[in-house]
Formats: structure tokens, sequence, C-alpha cells
């Protein structure tokens, strides 16, 4: 905090200026609507072919060169689950998935408002450190969870394919 003080820099420091798109709301809307669509799509799909009869997807890199399960195919057949109401199931195949999905909605409806408004707000010096502290606390606890999941027995993606 010392480093900081003396170079001048404050918490409330604007390190990147509010930003109005100029383009029309139909267009700014594009983006975040496509992904939506996108993300429906998969889930009709996941919904209607089930990731744990062999065949239907391609084989994960992961389980076919090292023999373990990645976080990915856990979350597809969590998704599934899911999707057919099945919670419990949802949260066998990946503990992560009353976390993810939340979240993820989060994000994409932040996203939808400022393409909505077309305005994102300035950020501040502490916005941004605690966003990136936030971010990199979550992919090292994703990867940690990926590596853990295969070494403890009850945390594993409830694979019907072992």
């Amino acid at each position: 905090m010392q480093l900081s003080a003396s170079r001048g820099f404050r918490e409330d420091d604007i390190v990147e200026a509010m930003v109005t798109d100029p383009r029309p709301v139909r267009r700014r809307l594009l983006a975040p609507i496509a992904a939506g669509l996108a993300v429906l799509a998969a889930c009709g799909l996941v919904f209607a072919v089930d990731p744990n009869e062999p065949g239907h997807y391609p084989l994960c890199p992961t389980r076919a060169l090292l023999g373990i399960d990645c976080p990915g195919c856990g979350l597809m057949r969590g998704t599934h689950d899911l999707l057919h109401g099945n919670i419990a199931g949802a949260v066998d195949h990946n503990l992560l998935i009353p976390v993810l999905v939340p979240l993820v909605l989060l994000l994409w409806l932040g996203w939808l408002k400022r393409a909505r408004t077309g305005i994102r707000p300035a950020v501040t010096r502490g916005q941004f450190r605690r966003r990136n502290r936030l971010l990199i606390i979550g992919l090292v606890l994703m990867l940690a969870f990926g590596v853990v999941r295969n070494f403890v027995p009850y945390l594993d993606s409830g694979s019907a394919l072992g």
C-alpha cells in the first residue's frame, strides 16, 4: 500500500473512462442475444441427447489421453441432469454447477443490460484490482477442483463411461 501511495495512485482513480456505444440498440443487442440463443440451442442438444451414453458426442481429449475426467465432461452430464430436473444428479456430476449456472446467468444479464443502455461505466483502480483478484481466485479454484476431483472418489463426475 505504501508503494502505491508514494506514486500517487489512489483506489478511486479512474483507470477506464465511461464508454457510450453510439451504435443503434438493435446492433448492440445482437451479440448477447446471439450468445443466449447459442446457449439455448446447446442446452436443447444436451437435453435431447444423453451424454452418459457413448457415441453421441466427440471423445474427450483429456479422457482419451490421460484417462481422467475433465470438468467439462461432468459439466455436460450435470447440465443434462439439471435440464431434466435432477438437481442431485447434476451436483453429483459437477459440484460447481450450483455456482456456475447462476454466475453465468448474472454475467449474461449484465452484458444484456450494458448492450441495451449502451453505457459501460467507468472503472476505478480499486474495482479493477477486485475484479482481477476475483478472476484469478475463481480460475485457481476451478483448476484445483478439476485436479482434486480425479483423486477424491466422491468428487468425480459420476461417469457411467468409467
